[in-house]
């Protein structure tokens, strides 16, 4: 059992110009932005993120205004990669549409961004705030490597994903901010793996009713759950004994991400308003005995934009 975490049961302790020739299914065109950001692309990228990503959507309104429109452009670009999983027919289109993304990333910061939404945003945000290529350029790829669609073969794998996509986007943030501080990076480390980890479970029925999991099949194996348990629903023991495990190492994490508090630079904290949304998961299926497929998790609390408010006021997280 995961210290803190909570009594088991009642406590919870290539080819770029093959992917502009299939437009349909790739994506937006390419042609060269005459001009800077628009009022448009801001719109399309506050759209896509409260539409798709709506806790993220709150969080970057309550930023500092210099960072605000950055931070939508930021969640927006994580939406795309996140969505192209989903949203293509065949694996060799989701590479192309990736490959599309990683010559964006390269165009924008050559001054040179295709006329997209989401591109023309990114490149204002990479220009206002000098944002480090390498973390772009790591969503992707890691994204890339989720589209061979299969459950991760354990926990440091799921782990290391969370790193490579949610931690990255952590470590921009902050750079929105202002702040390159190691405390805060360590802080963003833990608290990205935690919310890979939230995310990853709470897309479980979402996933299953697909006929697909992709929870750790080493902590499956450990308690004799099948994916066929996953995908016909179960609510047996086995079952919540999984959702268990993978839900202590999430607040394992968050409680690694607060240890540095004391030396975390306080305009650091807005950055981390996610562990609101994180926390408030946690807390809902342990009142739920960890089963992932219970009602209750269906809807979102609608007191959590309140609780993302009050956390931003008092300057913690």
């Amino acid at each position: 059992m995961a210290a803190g975490f909570g009594a088991k049961r009642g406590v919870l302790s290539g080819n770029t110009s093959l992917c502009r020739g299939l437009l349909g299914e790739i994506g937006p065109g390419v042609r060269r932005a005459a001009s800077g950001a628009t009022a448009e692309s801001q719109k399309v990228c506050m759209e896509l993120v409260r539409s798709r990503d709506y806790d993220g959507y709150v969080s970057s309104l309550l930023l500092p205004e210099e960072a605000r429109r950055s931070s939508l452009a930021l969640r927006a670009f994580n939406v795309e990669l996140a969505q192209v999983k989903d949203s293509v027919s065949q694996k060799t289109i989701g590479l192309m549409r990736m490959q599309f993304w990683k010559t964006a990333v390269e165009e924008v910061f050559r001054d040179e961004p295709p006329s997209q939404p989401v591109s023309t945003e990114l490149w204002r945000a990479v220009r206002k705030h000098h944002l480090t290529k390498r973390w772009l350029l790591r969503i992707i790829t890691e994204r890339e490597k989720d589209l061979d669609d299969r459950a991760y073969r354990n926990l440091q794998e799921l782990e290391t994903y969370s790193e490579n996509t949610q931690s990255s986007l952590v470590y921009l943030l902050l750079e929105c901010l202002g702040l390159r501080n190691v405390h805060a990076d360590h802080a963003a480390s833990h608290i990205g793996k935690a919310q890979g980890i939230v995310t990853c479970l709470r897309a479980t029925p979402y996933h299953s009713s697909r006929r697909k999991v992709y929870l750790p099949m080493d902590v499956c194996m450990l308690h004799g759950a099948s994916q066929e348990d996953f995908i016909r629903g179960s609510r047996e023991q086995k079952v919540r004994d999984v959702v268990y495990d993978i839900a202590s190492q999430a607040h394992v994490h968050l409680q690694h991400a607060r240890s540095f508090s004391s030396n975390v630079p306080t305009a650091a904290n807005v950055a981390f308003l996610q562990t609101v949304v994180l926390e408030d998961y946690l807390q809902r299926v342990r009142r739920a005995d960890f089963d992932v497929f219970h009602p209750s998790l269906k809807n979102r609390n609608p007191l959590v934009p309140f609780q993302l408010y009050l956390r931003s006021w008092k300057k913690t997280y």
